[in-house]
């Protein structure tokens, strides 16, 4: 009989044997889908307690490829790619409900781009606003938020200065940077133009990457504490000679219109941001750029020791700015963003050998190459 195979006194056919074959895979495939899932419950909790996204692109990829080499049918390879991906996507989402709970501290209002940044970094979180960097870095460590997001550096106008400083004086750890190019426009209320404006209200930052254009317009310039403030001001006046520096989903946000896209000198202007959290910096993980934080003994030659001890042990310094160390007049502390694996036996010696030369010294966060987001 053709059609089918015998079964003791069954005869089955090669439909049913393959629907066998399914349910029995599918079975299996159910026990490892709640083993994942238990590990994924593990994941999220190392996550909220290092104050990382649930997405990460790298090491999406990284799985994948790695997974389809196992796959010996080169035309079932693809399809499997799809499935992983999809396997992902679920992972995420459980993830998200897992985490759903992350209270996520910001300076400024709705619409700042220290905001947008978190929203982007942690798109499941509750957004705390509050109306300085030192309130956005307390609420961390009291513990009324699992981190904060804030602004470490722009391309173009240079350090935060004061995030900076809480880094070094401050318990908090970063746990990940985050580029996010920034385009500033001029907001107004409806029916203005640029020619009817006379003052623009905006945060320093912004007003200092504007510079150029604000000076040929010969506005006067009005500092707020952050872009979105500045954006709810101008509309509560709501007059046509005062405008704000700001996004665009912030003008949308306050029913402004935008009288001018992209007016920053800079057309790669980019914003770093730092998550800070109560998180300890981490000895497990192998991350690849990490943050220093250190004085020097006040002796002849004592940074430039330090910072050959850095190169010594083979790692790029890619910024080296100093400080000053507020309260002490004239003394200053330094801060370095360093390429490589800080807990490498390379690293670890390079961190004993600084302790020696260095009065104090401060590993400030571990993380992988800044994300964009």
């Amino acid at each position: 009989m053709s059609g089918g195979i015998f079964f003791g006194d069954d005869i089955v056919t090669e439909l049913e044997k393959a629907r066998r074959i399914i349910d029995e895979a599918d079975r299996e495939i159910a026990r490892q889908f709640e083993k994942r899932m238990k590990a994924v419950e593990n994941a999220a909790k190392y996550k909220a307690e290092n104050a990382l996204p649930v997405y990460d692109a790298d090491r999406e990829k990284q799985v994948i490829e790695k997974n389809a080499a196992y796959i010996t049918d080169d035309a079932i390879r693809s399809y499997y790619g799809i499935f992983q991906k999809s396997v992902m996507d679920v992972s995420k989402k459980y993830q998200e409900r897992l985490l759903s709970g992350l209270r996520v501290a910001f300076c400024g209002t709705q619409g700042a781009f220290a905001h947008i940044a978190a929203k982007r970094i942690f798109p499941y979180a509750r957004y705390v606003e509050l109306d300085s960097f030192e309130k956005a870095y307390n609420a961390v460590l009291n513990a009324e938020c699992e981190c904060c997001v804030l602004p470490v550096e722009n391309s173009f106008a240079g350090e935060v200065g004061q995030v900076i400083d809480l880094m070094f004086s401050g318990e908090l750890s970063v746990s990940g940077i985050y580029d996010m190019a920034v385009s500033q426009n001029l907001v107004g209320v409806k029916g203005c133009t640029v020619s009817d404006v006379k003052r623009v209200i905006s945060h320093p930052q912004a007003i200092s990457q504007c510079d150029g254009y604000i000076k040929v317009h010969g506005f006067e310039a009005e500092e707020a504490e952050s872009t979105a403030s500045a954006a709810q001001k101008a509309a509560l006046i709501s007059d046509k000679s005062v405008a704000a520096i700001a996004s665009g989903e912030t003008a949308e946000l306050y029913g402004l219109d935008i009288l001018e896209k992209d007016i920053n000198e800079s057309a790669k202007n980019t914003t770093r941001f730092a998550v800070f959290s109560r998180a300890p910096v981490s000895g497990e993980v192998e991350n690849d750029r990490f943050i220093l934080l250190f004085t020097v003994n006040d002796e002849v030659g004592a940074l430039a020791k330090a910072v050959n001890i850095i190169g010594a042990h083979g790692f790029n310094m890619r910024v080296l700015r100093s400080r000053p160390v507020k309260n002490i007049p004239w003394q200053y502390y330094f801060y370095v963003e360093a390429v490589g694996n800080k807990n490498s036996e390379d690293g670890k010696r390079m961190i004993n050998a600084l302790s020696v030369c260095c009065e104090s010294l401060k590993v400030a966060g571990c993380f992988n190459a800044p994300g964009v987001i």
